[in-house]
């Protein structure tokens, strides 16, 4: 399996788990290399974005979720983020929050791992076949805002530009496609590329950051309102140009 722009590179402060997974995806011929730090890390970036980087969120001397942002600054490669414990919630939903793609727990099966890293690789190619076929185009106008397509630009009443980051566009471009409707979060899942197995919990974390930036009260939505065991309703007229 071709992993497209460059290397995947395994960010982990121990030398004994880069060399099992390494050594492991070299096998299945997916071009691999390690990284104990960001200092290793940074210079991999400086010969091109790899293609996927999978991030130990517990280095011993740095903070995986600091260099989680700085990859989402700069790049918007595949990110798989590693927790130090199958119960550590708290880190797996601020590393999804801050742009990562998918999590495994420590201890893992490095069986699994190739699995999440090849379902990953695959949804980033299908997403940019998609967007080579039909590239954005026109946009969508809801309650005084304006989405545009060509920039993904965001403008709220005021005009103003509202920063979205690539899970708040892709979540919000799937309601305004299909605005007045219930929209399962199986359905929300597909359509923003989350990988099935981070549970619904995740698509409930983008759609908060959401509420932030485009309701009036997130605690009382008006605009993306919540079907209880169902899944999201966007309430709001929507018109495309």
């Amino acid at each position: 399996m071709r992993t497209g722009r460059g290397k995947i590179i395994v960010v982990d402060d121990d030398p004994i788990i880069r060399q099992m997974v390494t050594s492991f995806f070299i096998d299945y011929n997916l071009p691999t290399a390690g990284a104990a730090c960001g200092i290793e890390l940074r210079r991999h970036f400086e010969g091109g974005d790899p293609s996927l980087v999978i991030l130990d969120l517990r280095l011993e001397r740095e903070d995986g979720l600091d260099l989680l942002k700085e990859i989402r600054s700069r790049s918007d490669v595949p990110v798989i983020i590693v927790t130090g414990h199958c119960l550590d919630e708290a880190d797996r939903i601020l590393g999804l929050e801050l742009g990562a793609d998918d999590y495994v727990a420590k201890p893992f099966s490095v069986r699994e791992l190739l699995s999440r890293v090849k379902a990953v690789l695959r949804r980033q190619e299908i997403g940019r076949t998609s967007r080579h076929q039909t590239p954005d185009r026109g946009g969508y106008r809801f309650n005084g805002w304006t989405l545009e397509r060509r920039n993904r630009k965001l403008l709220d009443p005021e005009g103003a530009h509202v920063q979205l980051s690539k899970g708040e566009y892709a979540l919000l471009l799937a309601f305004l496609q299909a605005p007045q409707r219930i929209l399962t979060r199986e359905h929300l899942l597909q359509s923003t590329r989350l990988h099935e197995d981070i549970f619904d919990r995740s698509i409930d974390v983008q759609v908060l950051r959401l509420r932030r930036k485009l309701e009036m009260d997130p605690g009382t939505p008006k605009v993306i309102r919540t079907v209880r065991g169902v899944g999201y309703d966007f309430a709001a007229p929507v018109t495309p140009f």
